[in-house]
């Protein structure tokens, strides 16, 4: 990005604090909604978005940042991040690091998800005795840090021996685990209570074994179904909606019928689930990224993991067609766990296998994980009266050809390199400048004193 249009935008924080308008220009815009708008120019006034207009309808007085080829889009939202765990082995270094550790090496974590256009997250829970990233998101909020929007929950709530227990203490040591463990519906209701007193605006149930936890199953059911309503209940009762993490069909099933707002992973669906999630209007997080991801490291650790996604890979591909051909509805969550953030932009490369357009999953990714949240009112899309969360792709080099149908697919090849190259190179939250070229801006820290 060339010094003239760094020097404009650094301006967009000046007019944003005196409330005046801006003009961003721009080759291309693709809204979120599935269309695409040539030579668009968006009007910002504060930290909202008042018009979308064409080029030759700029209002007297306003400062004008003409970005030349560059494309807008929504800032992307990732339904299903971990920020305080690591890929490698998270149940023991969830033992060795403390919650302040965590609060750190979280906070770097989403920064790095932010500089690559992951403007919006949700935590699905972190291996943590703290509140960690309900910290980082009120320290954000606060203006302390740059960062992204951050949704989500604090903790999983596991049994006994599931997926959030550690399973490989012998039972002559303190009962220790990475998630909350609960048995029956009284630490159900107790648990669910303090994590929204402490900030959790979502619930994360792990309803299923998982891959990754020692002495675990993902084909187990771990919860009853009782318990999975009275957690429902429990949560709706304050407007607090609920994951399920479920792999195994009846797990999906099960919490389904309980009335979850989403399923996180999906592994084994099967068409009776399927036909309960459409007549529920549950969504579907498949997280495809990490097993992905699996595959391409080489790690003792993740050896089980790695096998058991081979295994299964193909029958997943096919599931998953086959619910999207069904009507199942989809979010994009990668399931991030400490990976480079670059890496995440290929969950975009598996929903085409799934059989998404281009434009579909970056509606996916947008639009429709904004209503997931219950956020379509302020996120998700460029729109009039909607929050200014934008990113800037770069037009230029590799896939400079004209824009014209197949511009959608040229953003999710451009967003799918990021992974060995820079693409996205500016972020705007909130109408304020928070990365440009790649990189955080830092806060200025009178300002912080000053408020």
């Amino acid at each position: 990005m060339n010094r003239k249009i760094i020097l404009a935008l650094l301006l967009l924080i000046q007019t944003t604090l005196l409330a005046q308008q801006t003009v961003i220009r721009a080759k291309t815009l693709i809204d979120g909604t599935g269309n695409i708008i040539s030579n668009p120019a968006l009007v910002i006034e504060g930290n909202t978005i008042m018009a979308v207009i064409s080029n030759g309808d700029i209002p007297k007085g306003a400062t004008v940042i003409d970005l030349g080829d560059y494309t807008l889009l929504p800032g992307l939202i990732d339904m299903h991040v971990h920020p305080n765990l690591s890929v490698n082995d998270y149940q023991v270094n969830h033992l060795k690091g403390s919650s302040a550790k965590k609060a750190l090496v979280g906070l770097k974590a989403v920064q790095d998800l932010l500089q690559a256009g992951w403007t919006t997250v949700r935590v699905a829970g972190d291996g943590d005795v703290g509140y960690a990233n309900m910290e980082i998101r009120n320290a954000i909020k606060d203006g302390l840090f740059k960062g992204p929007h951050i949704y989500g929950a604090a903790h999983y709530l596991s049994v006994t021996g599931g997926g959030g227990d550690i399973n490989f203490i012998s039972y002559e040591q303190s009962t220790i685990a990475d998630g909350l463990v609960v048995d029956g519906p009284e630490e159900i209701r107790k648990a669910i209570r303090k994590e929204i007193k402490f900030g959790s605006d979502w619930i994360k149930l792990l309803v299923t074994g998982a891959f990754m936890s020692a002495g675990d199953n993902p084909n187990n059911v771990h919860f009853s179904q009782e318990e999975l309503n009275i957690a429902v209940e429990e949560a709706s009762r304050r407007e607090v909606p609920v994951m399920a993490h479920a792999h195994a069909a009846e797990g999906i099933k099960m919490a389904a019928r309980a009335g979850v707002r989403t399923i996180e992973h999906g592994s084994f669906i099967d068409e009776e689930a399927m036909d309960l999630m459409i007549q529920n209007g549950t969504y579907l997080i498949p997280t495809m990224s990490i097993k992905s991801y699996y595959e391409e490291i080489e790690d003792e650790y993740l050896q089980k993991a790695s096998e058991l996604h081979r295994k299964t890979k193909e029958a997943l591909f096919k599931n998953l067609q086959l619910a999207f051909r069904k009507g199942v509805k989809f979010g994009l969550g990668t399931d991030f766990v400490g990976w480079p953030a670059t890496y995440s932009a290929t969950e975009f490369v598996d929903y085409l296998k799934i059989g998404f357009t281009p434009m579909e999953a970056i509606v996916c990714a947008t639009k429709t994980n904004a209503e997931i949240l219950r956020r379509e009112h302020e996120i998700g899309t460029v729109e009039v009266g909607k929050l200014a969360d934008i990113i800037i792709l770069d037009d230029g080099g590799l896939y400079a050809a004209p824009m014209r149908s197949f511009e959608a697919d040229n953003v999710v090849k451009r967003l799918v390199s990021c992974y060995q190259s820079a693409s996205v190179q500016t972020s705007i939250i909130d109408g304020q400048l928070v990365m440009e070229n790649r990189q955080l801006l830092t806060m200025d820290e009178q300002e912080i004193l000053e408020e």
